[in-house]
């Protein structure tokens, strides 16, 4: 098989990784890529919006099948249109792919089938999404953008002047551009994230290994919100009841709602769960793999990947089932300073070459300058270890990051906190 991994970034680099290792691939290209990536695939300079020009990559090139890594390509469309050329791809449709590419959508889904999530409120008018605000209700609240905002579009609000500025960011003076034509105003939810990542074929599912997010820049999950600072998985909050819970009462209810709705759901799903005190509710939904999630799921996932996303674009699911190897694995990423706001490129790296043989280093924002590598991007590496023993193997990783360096680099030193004193 030849295969055509489209994105850039830290996940993409993970996919590449994961699926050159099936014995049925033959070729992997990536398009756009990035100089980590471009050691394990042959890099494609096409960017991951040019649908057309993606799809005429692969018939002229009898692409087998097409793995899309971002999520815009996927909200604007380009499942429906390699299938109107008879090219094979795995995500969902541009009608399924709203579950993400607009919370209210995803909102309304969720109440409409009582699928279990904060109460919420949608406007499309920034008065009356003020008016709402002066009306006295309880903080804190969470003013999210609607559309696709780069994970930067959720804003928590301890107050109602937090909250009336929120607002005007994003509805008046549109920070996150056509996203915020239209905002979700919820209630907020206290408890442990888990990040729920399932196979989905339109009616089957499988799930892979359940993880957790950091997204705040700061440690203790203080400061802004990111597009994920680092992630571990499996994580020992999701138990096997947990996992019996949120299939019955969130993962097969969604995919039958997405059925009765005439859009079935065929990718991967990304649950975004919370364990509140009256059990696990949904945050959001995603259309494709999580970044970071995706860095730690892949090199827990002992089964053939590709076998398993042309099952879940057959309807096959249900033939098979999914191994993992044991242990653990946690990802830090490495940022560039400044971000999630402004920062500055072209940082020269070093330290790479030192790393124990056994850390994975994927690449998330970096460019290759005058046989240099350097930054390129606000999360620029994602350093992954594996092992049995979650304390030990959390030491190691932090010890080879010591050696890598570029300008102003910084990084969350609390991945996994929440759960620590779950192994000690």
């Amino acid at each position: 098989m030849k295969i055509l991994v489209v994105g850039s970034g830290g996940r993409e680099h993970a996919l590449v990784w994961k699926i050159r290792q099936s014995p049925l691939v033959t070729k992997v290209y990536c398009a756009p890529g990035n100089p980590g990536i471009s050691a394990l695939s042959e890099i494609i300079p096409i960017k991951a919006s040019d649908i057309q020009g993606l799809a005429g990559f692969a018939e002229e090139n009898a692409i087998d099948l097409t793995v899309v890594g971002p999520e815009d390509p996927l909200v604007n469309g380009i499942v429906d249109y390699f299938n109107s050329r008879g090219l094979t791809i795995f995500g969902p449709d541009k009608a399924a792919a709203q579950l993400e590419g607009s919370k209210a959508f995803a909102k309304n889904i969720m109440q409409k089938y009582n699928i279990p999530t904060a109460d919420y409120r949608v406007f499309t008018s920034y008065q009356d999404a003020k008016t709402y605000l002066d009306q006295g209700i309880r903080f804190p609240v969470v003013v999210k953008a609607s559309g696709l905002a780069a994970g930067k579009g959720v804003l928590i609000c301890q107050d109602i002047l937090a909250a009336q500025s929120a607002l005007k960011s994003i509805m008046d003076e549109r920070v996150f551009g056509s996203a915020g034509e239209e905002v979700v105003i919820e209630e907020f939810l206290t408890g442990n994230e888990v990040s729920i990542f399932a196979l989905c074929d339109g009616k089957n599912h499988l799930l892979l290994s359940p993880s957790q997010d950091h997204k705040k820049v700061g440690e203790g999950d203080q400061g802004k919100n990111t597009g994920g600072m680092g992630a571990y998985a499996p994580t020992p909050i999701a138990d096997e009841k947990f996992s019996n819970q949120i299939t019955r009462t969130i993962i097969e209810p969604s995919l039958q709602a997405m059925v009765e709705e005439g859009i079935p759901y065929k990718g991967l799903l990304y649950f975004g769960l919370i364990l509140t005190k009256n059990g696990p509710q949904v945050l959001e939904f995603n259309c494709r793999f999580g970044d970071p999630e995706t860095e730690v799921v892949l090199p827990l996932l002992s089964s053939d990947l590709v076998p398993l996303l042309m099952a879940a674009i057959d309807g096959t699911l249900h033939q098979r089932k999914v191994e993992f190897f044991p242990g653990y694995a946690i990802d830090v990423v490495l940022a560039s300073g400044g971000y999630p706001g402004a920062y500055e490129k072209g940082k020269p790296i070093s330290g790479l070459q030192d790393m124990d043989e056994d850390i994975l280093i994927f690449h998330a924002g970096t460019a290759q300058t005058n046989d240099r590598l350097v930054t390129s991007g606000g999360r620029v590496l994602n350093i992954v270890a594996r092992g049995d023993d979650f304390l030990k193997l959390r030491k190691r990783l932090y010890q080879n990051i010591e050696k890598i360096h570029f300008d102003r680099m910084h990084f969350r030193k609390d991945i996994g906190f929440r759960v620590l004193d779950m192994f000690e």
